[in-house]
């Protein structure tokens, strides 16, 4: 078993490493699993989140990545830099190896694809392997309603700060079904 999760874990990095013009997970949401199972819920919540945030972060401009509400109000770059360290709290607490330890300033790319692909491994662990969701860091239920929870709302905080800045989400995405409008 562990043996298998390692192996995964290896190639789901050497994907996170590659070059960069491979495509970013969530354009689509994937195919649902015919099976209910603890697991197959877990990774089809992050992802529902994923694909939010790749269709809330697709883009974004400079000014509205700079953009803030009010004096007091976060920046959008705030909100995403937020969103970053929830999505390595998911991942750091669910792997046992493999962590995403970046202690570096990203740039907005290189941070909303480290987003993305923590989302991606994630998922694919949960979906994928013979993972126990009583073997996470903290309680899997801690998970559900605090960072997977806060993630989702500030997805549609940085909607809200998008649309503000003058830049409105994408209207053809189809939330429900996860995948893209037919014109």
């Amino acid at each position: 078993m562990k043996k298998i999760i390692f192996t995964f874990l290896v190639m789901s990095s050497m994907f996170s490493n590659g070059q960069s013009e491979e495509k970013l997970p969530y354009y689509e949401i994937p195919d649902y699993q015919e099976d209910y199972t603890a697991n197959t819920v877990a990774a089809r919540m992050i992802d529902g989140l994923g694909f939010r945030y790749y269709w809330a972060t697709e883009g974004l401009r400079d000014e509205d990545l700079n953009f803030k509400p009010s004096e007091t109000g976060r920046a959008t770059i705030g909100t995403i830099e937020h969103i970053y360290g929830l999505s390595k709290f998911i991942r750091n607490s669910v792997l046992s190896d493999n962590k995403d330890a970046n202690k570096t300033e990203l740039s907005f790319e290189n941070m909303r694809k480290q987003t993305l692909l923590n989302f991606k491994l994630v998922s694919d662990v949960l979906r994928n392997t013979n993972f126990q969701l009583q073997d996470t860091e903290v309680p899997f239920w801690n998970i559900i309603n605090g960072p997977i929870a806060d993630a989702l709302w500030h997805c549609g905080q940085v909607v809200v700060l998008r649309r503000s800045s003058g830049n409105p989400f994408n209207s053809n995405i189809n939330l429900f079904s996860g995948k893209i409008k037919s014109r």
